[in-house]
């Protein structure tokens, strides 16, 4: 794998299956965020922006399915359900709920790889077409197949908040957008008042790409407003 590692976060509150899926995963070299319920998977769900979520359905506080139903309040994050039940009903039910694939343990580590690749490319945004994956701006390239961006020939090395924040401005150019839509995007639904987070990545990101960061030319501020990504007609 190249470029920004990729997330996976793992909701499973049985200790074997996590240590399983530990080994696993980051033998792949893929960053893995543990939760052991529904309610901190909910939170380090909005506060990290997974590429991936494995979703347990039974977890201690809350069914998984419940679970599903609020993510897809705000968030298309692909979710694999990992789960002993067997009945057609019950991943029926995942699938229609918003799971994108389940699972149903015992499953073998090749087939649990392939589908999470197949997530992560289902996971490119469907409004992109090949031709639209690349932008450009002035000097300034996002090619968002391979979650690279780039500033003339360097390559900058984004965290994946900053990379998620600068993704959801471009892909929006032109288009002034709140605080509250931006920290709604980027963090979740919780996190909306939370303008301090904003501010402090918005400066990272700025010190990033900007030539200079006190005259930015790619991010500008909307004073008392929020944020948006320069046009072309700017």
């Amino acid at each position: 794998m190249t470029g920004t590692p990729l997330k996976i976060l793992l909701i499973e509150d049985e200790n074997q299956m996590r240590r399983f899926l530990r080994v696993t995963l980051q033998n792949e070299k893929y960053v893995l965020i543990e939760a052991e319920t529904a309610a901190d998977g909910l939170s380090k769900a909005a506060l990290h922006n997974p590429d991936v979520i494995l979703l347990d359905l039974g977890l201690p506080d809350m069914d998984g399915l419940e679970v599903i139903t609020r993510l897809r309040e705000w968030s298309s994050m692909p979710v694999i359900v990992i789960s002993a039940r067997e009945q057609e009903g019950d991943k029926v039910k995942a699938l229609d709920g918003g799971a994108d694939d389940y699972l149903t343990k015992p499953f073998g580590v090749i087939e649990l790889l392939a589908r999470i690749r197949v997530a992560l490319r289902h996971a490119v945004p469907k409004s992109q077409d090949p031709g639209e994956s690349v932008v450009v701006i002035e000097d300034l390239k996002i090619d968002f197949l391979k979650r690279q961006v780039h500033r003339g020939f360097q390559e900058i090395h984004l965290t994946p908040i900053e990379y998620r924040l600068l993704t959801v401005l471009v892909r929006n150019v032109g288009r002034v957008m709140t605080h509250r839509q931006i920290l709604k995007e980027v963090w979740g639904p919780p996190y909306i008042e939370q303008t301090h987070y904003l501010r402090v990545f918005m400066n990272q990101l700025r010190k990033k790409i900007e030539a200079d960061s006190t005259r930015p030319r790619f991010l500008l501020n909307e004073p008392g407003v929020g944020y948006r990504f320069k046009s072309d007609f700017d």
